[in-house]
């Protein structure tokens, strides 16, 4: 899938999130990139068989204060190389819905919903 069509999946997965949701997300930046850096594999801290296909780097919405003010955005960056070898060349429809469900998780993680919460809520919907 070329990069404007990957582009265009994730802003629909933003745009597609509930308006109280949306309301909150000021001052973050959405990117789509290939594969994590080696940064930022060092800091998702994954376990031994995971990939990465997202990461939110900032401070959750829930540790910030009164005097939280003029940072840089928050961003979540997308993987676009790593979702796509989930899938074959041809399956658009996966990865549309892989793109939804790691744009899902990592504004959870804004929200200051950690890994272990978020899986309890996949499980629950499986």
């Amino acid at each position: 899938m070329d990069r404007e069509r990957f582009q265009q999946l994730v802003a629909q997965a933003v745009e597609a999130l509930p308006a109280e949701f949306q309301e909150k997300l000021e001052n973050i930046d959405v990117i789509v990139e290939d594969s994590p850096s080696l940064s930022q594999l060092n800091q998702a801290r994954l376990g031994k068989g995971f990939t990465l296909l997202g990461l939110y780097e900032g401070i959750p919405l829930i540790h910030r204060n009164s005097n939280y003010g003029m940072v840089a955005p928050d961003k979540i960056t997308i993987f676009q190389k790593t979702i796509e070898a989930k899938y074959s060349s041809r399956d658009d429809l996966g990865i549309k819905k892989e793109i939804q469900k790691v744009v899902r998780h990592e504004i959870a993680h804004h929200f200051g919903i950690g890994d272990s919460r978020l899986k309890e809520i996949e499980d629950s919907q499986e």
